[in-house]
């Protein structure tokens, strides 16, 4: 594996509580369930693989997919209720294991991951790039990986769904799962693309999502994807 990958793999496991390994390293090795593992990141990946073009976050999203989200929100949530300014260097994510925005709990934990990964699938959906053709092959890559019959028909029915952005707001109980459900939404789009554009201010304004902490979601998100896709392009 690439040094850099490595290295960046030593940073998450130093940033575990306690000296255990943090669940964003464990996602570095594909381990975890459906909340943490390689079925959130193998999905995030999936749902990307559909749109062509797409520059951001393709290199974060080898990270792992619900983890992932938790580490960039909970981050960008610190520095902006401490009133610093947005990330404009350093890691773009901080370890969230036990935090609301990964918790200890395994039942408020699969909640919240299927908060962020109806999140996900809406983001991936938003452009109408995910065509019958495209969800048969996202389906056909599922299918190989190692969930449950409940997971998979969850999985399913959310591509199956109409787009609707005020049922992924609605999801949202807490501010902190807000800005959770906005970093899932900010690690699928693109913010150069208009129409993604778009909805993630539909979303922000549907979430009601303070001005200041969407400006640091979006700058821990690029600092993330600045330092994955660096180390996957060594």
């Amino acid at each position: 594996m690439h040094a850099k990958l490595d290295a960046l793999k030593q940073q998450l496991a130093a940033a575990g509580q306690n000296g255990a390994a943090s669940d964003l390293s464990a996602l570095l090795n594909g381990k975890g369930g459906l909340a943490t593992g390689a079925v959130a990141g193998g999905l995030a990946g999936l749902l990307l693989g559909g749109k062509k073009g797409r520059k951001f976050a393709k290199g974060a999203l080898k990270l792992g997919g619900v983890a992932l989200a938790g580490g960039l929100a909970y981050k960008a949530w610190r520095d902006w209720q401490a009133n610093r300014p947005p990330a404009d260097q350093g890691r773009g994510y901080e370890n969230p294991q036990g935090t609301v925005f990964l918790p200890e709990d395994s039942g408020a934990r699969e909640s919240l991951s299927r908060i962020v990964i109806r999140a996900m699938i809406a983001a991936a959906k938003s452009d109408g790039s995910v065509t019958p053709a495209e969800r048969e092959r996202i389906y056909a890559e599922i299918d190989r990986m190692n969930i449950n019959a409940q997971d998979l028909a969850f999985i399913r029915t959310e591509f199956e769904r109409p787009l609707d952005i005020n049922a992924v707001a609605r999801s949202a109980s807490t501010m902190e799962k807000a800005a959770e459900i906005y970093a899932a939404s900010l690690l699928i789009l693109d913010p150069s693309d208009e129409g993604d554009q778009l909805y993630l201010r539909m979303l922000a304004r549907r979430l009601d999502l303070d001005s200041g902490l969407v400006e640091h979601l979006h700058a821990n998100a690029g600092r993330l994807v600045e330092t994955a896709t660096e180390a996957h392009a060594i």
